[in-house]
């Protein structure tokens, strides 16, 4: 019989409420949450160093990149989509769809986006030929 590791300390921290939303329906927020901050140990932003803030020059550099990069090709159909920089102002499931982009870099148009299936498990929308990398980069255990 498998021994469960012991988990004796709780950590507690405030979240948007859309965040607060998503983890209150998943199966399991903890395991979640945990697989979601060791996954961030690998992915260190390249501008901020993980340090959550960049120096002015870095920004005053990057920052007409930006601007000028607002769109991308769907990762389906390869037609142009806005790239979001968060949730706000979105709504129904232009919100979902960003959420999704934010979080696993992902993005789809919303056409492509509503007749993607959705993984049983977390609900982000897949296509069939990734649901195997899906399944081993967010779910594996």
């Amino acid at each position: 019989m498998a021994r469960k590791t012991s988990k004796s300390n709780i950590v507690a921290f405030k979240v948007e409420d859309d965040l607060a939303e998503f983890l209150n329906n998943l199966p399991n927020k903890s395991d979640f949450i945990r697989k979601a901050i060791l996954a961030q140990f690998g992915m260190t932003c390249p501008l901020c160093t993980g340090s959550g803030v960049v120096p002015r020059g870095v920004h005053d550099h990057y920052k007409p990149v930006l601007e000028s990069h607002t769109k991308r090709g769907c990762d389906k159909c390869k037609t142009a989509v806005d790239i979001p920089l968060s949730t706000e102002g979105a709504s129904g499931a232009d919100k979902k769809r960003y959420e999704q982009f934010l979080r696993s870099g992902h993005l789809y148009c919303a056409k492509c986006y509503a007749n993607i299936p959705k993984c049983d498990d977390c609900e982000w929308h897949v296509p069939m030929e990734k649901v195997a990398e899906h399944f081993k980069t967010v779910h594996a255990h």
